[in-house]
């Protein structure tokens, strides 16, 4: 089986089997959309909330925020064959330091409501999510069975 881990800022797509992974996430969202009739899925592993949350610009690096990286995925997805219908996973979006703000506030909250957003103008419903609290984790998509392995830092791996 095919495995692939995506660092930060980017984005990878698959056909089943193969697993996506990202390790040591903290306040990142991990954005995974899959089309269930095509077994073939991607992933985003996004940093910022929007293009003006600062950085690059999402020409650049698209799978960097939230906004852009769902219509990026979206696109990778057809690319590959894959029309729908879809189905969206989200992980992340930790606040480990929770005393620690940007200047418009914790910024794993902002992702995670960032990638709701986006998802939502793209038509895709969220099947589950495993964001928030305080510890980051490692996430393992299995592109065949559409499972996701969340290994939170404490140890604990719950499948959604």
């Amino acid at each position: 089986m095919n495995e692939l881990r995506v660092s930060i800022a980017r984005h990878a797509v698959a056909a089943a089997p193969a697993r996506l992974m990202c390790i040591g996430v903290g306040s990142c969202v991990i954005i995974m959309i899959r089309d269930t009739t095509k077994s073939v899925g991607a992933l985003a592993h996004v940093l910022l909330p929007a293009e003006t949350d600062g950085g690059a610009t999402s020409t650049a690096h698209p799978a960097r925020y939230a906004n852009t990286a769902v219509p990026l995925l979206v696109h990778a997805l057809k690319a590959r064959g894959a029309h729908g219908p879809y189905v969206a996973k989200l992980a992340g979006g930790a606040g480990l330091f929770a005393d620690v703000l940007t200047p418009k506030g914790r910024i794993g909250e902002r992702n995670v409501d960032a990638a709701r957003t986006a998802l939502a103008e793209a038509g895709i419903a969220i099947a589950s999510e495993d964001v928030g609290g305080g510890s980051g984790r490692s996430i393992v998509f299995d592109i065949d069975t559409g499972n996701v392995a969340v290994r939170l830092a404490g140890g604990d791996t719950r499948v959604t």
